[in-house]
């Protein structure tokens, strides 16, 4: 509850959390998340609420740092960042009564060269996370419908 008040109150905060880089103003909306949220609360439990999303989120940073794969997509970027959107996209998603502060998909992947190659082996890092999470395969491949139809705001043709 502690994480959504947090994620909550930098939502319309001029100055960004610390250790977070500070990005040039746009316009925030719910909709800048990419897919509309699932309906009830049965999703947002099945990946542990907050501390859940939480633990998902921060795994799939970290692995997505260190493959080899697509290392250089994360180099120089604000991993403070990532996580914070990351986590509020996902909460308000499964319906965990966050908003999303983020750019939209098109704005924050823009000129950064993402392959579908790097998308399969990000959504692999995905599904990877959410197994050693202990999330129902049920959950993971509902979210994964959620989040496919991004891939033609992110991946560079």
């Amino acid at each position: 509850m502690i994480a959504i008040l947090i994620a909550l109150a930098w939502q319309n905060a001029a100055v960004p959390p610390a250790g977070e880089e500070p990005v040039a103003p746009y316009e925030r909306a719910d909709a800048n998340a990419g897919a509309t949220p699932f309906r009830g609360d049965a999703m947002w439990q099945a990946f542990g609420g907050a501390a859940g999303v939480h633990a998902i989120v921060d795994d799939l940073v970290s692995t997505n740092t260190a493959d080899p794969r697509i290392t250089d997509i994360f180099k120089n970027r604000d991993l403070v960042r990532l996580r914070r959107t990351l986590f509020e996209q996902f909460c308000y998603i499964l319906d965990g009564g966050c908003h999303y502060s983020g750019q939209t998909m098109a704005q924050s992947h823009k000129d950064m060269g993402i392959q579908q190659a790097d998308m399969a082996a990000l959504v692999e890092n995905l599904q990877a996370a959410m197994r050693r999470h202990h999330v129902p395969m049920a959950a993971q491949n509902r979210l994964l419908a959620k989040l496919a139809p991004m891939h033609r705001e992110i991946v560079a043709r």
